[in-house]
């Protein structure tokens, strides 16, 4: 059995055809420059362009490529954590399949986490997206720093190095990989950011629009919930129902004073009409929140499905414990 690698390169590929080959071309280069140990993982979510045959040409010649294939698209969320299950390195590199993430730059990130740090977030500066894009993100950015507390100007990025107790401490589902230095962050590992080239899309087009970008900010609100109220919900639903009770005191106190001065409730729909919205818009929150805290304590396992998981015979390793093992399930169709 070949020595466990010192670095996966773990990508997460959804129709990408285009730019496979020549992303593993230069991750390959860049790796055999520095020398060390590495494999590179490829997580197909289900791609029905051609993807899975160029995959498997480069698994059969290269016996450091590794392929993870979902029977259809579940998402990145999930990619990523089938891919963190199936990691063998001590060090984990993520990169987006579009090359816009150049990986000539993953020395740097290597650099970060020999020097200290947990988890090394890439920043896309200058962004090499549409004006529109580059707004969105500026304010979905700012808004998370604010509500967070952590100072990251770009949350999402894809181009990311974990140490491996990082990647096996997520529990990733939904959309919650945007938000993965949150809670890294929350679990106190130690997080730093690193500016890297942002090349322009050559291939393909975005899989990212507008309601990406108002779904984040559920998704912010669910991260903040699972972070710092997981274990203490009272504590937020306690102040949600306090603020509550205290806004039905003071209308109650009002109408009560009206009605003492001869005024009568009985002409007033609109007052039953927002007290009709309040009261829903309450329990929706708090069944939202619970729905979340829900779905979070749930095993992640059931949230893809694995058709193969192809590797080299010399390339396997011990089987782990089950709590380590996300992929487990996955046949070797070799």
């Amino acid at each position: 059995m070949a020595a466990l690698p010192q670095v996966s390169v773990l990508l997460p590929l959804y129709n990408e055809k285009d730019s496979i080959v020549e992303l593993y071309e230069r991750i390959r280069n860049v790796m055999q420059s520095l020398e060390a140990g590495y494999e590179i993982l490829f997580v197909d979510d289900g791609s029905t362009d051609g993807s899975a045959a160029l995959m498997d040409r480069l698994f059969e010649a290269d016996k450091r490529v590794r392929i993870l294939r979902f029977r259809r698209n579940f998402g990145k969320a999930a990619a990523l954590a089938a891919g963190f299950a199936a990691a063998r390195g001590e060090i984990i590199v993520t990169l987006d399949g579009d090359l816009q993430d150049v990986p000539e730059e993953i020395p740097r990130f290597l650099e970060q986490i020999e020097a200290g740090a947990d988890l090394v977030s890439g920043w896309k500066y200058p962004r090499r997206d549409p004006v529109g894009r580059r707004l969105a993100s500026r304010c979905y950015n700012l808004v998370t720093r604010l509500v967070s507390g952590v100072p990251l100007h770009d949350m999402n990025c894809g181009f990311k190095a974990y140490r491996r107790e990082v990647a096996q401490s997520l529990k990733l589902y939904g959309e919650l990989h945007r938000y993965i230095p949150l809670i890294a962050h929350s679990l106190g590992f130690r997080i730093t950011e690193l500016k890297v080239t942002h090349a322009p899309r050559l291939h393909g087009r975005s899989k990212y629009g507008w309601w990406r970008f108002f779904s984040g900010f559920f998704d912010l609100f669910t991260v903040m919930m699972l972070t710092r109220y997981s274990a203490r919900p009272l504590h937020i639903f306690g102040m949600v129902g306090f603020l509550a009770s205290l806004a039905g005191g003071a209308l109650t106190l009002y109408l009560v004073v009206l009605r003492l001065f001869g005024q009568y409730l009985s002409n007033r729909p609109l007052f039953y009409f927002a007290l009709s919205i309040l009261i829903v818009g309450v329990q929706m929150v708090f069944f939202g929140l619970l729905a979340e805290m829900l779905a979070h304590s749930r095993d992640v396992e059931t949230y893809y499905s694995i058709r193969e998981f192809r590797c080299h015979e010399e390339a396997k390793e011990p089987a782990r414990p089950a709590a380590e093992a996300r992929a487990a399930g996955a046949r070797d169709s070799r």
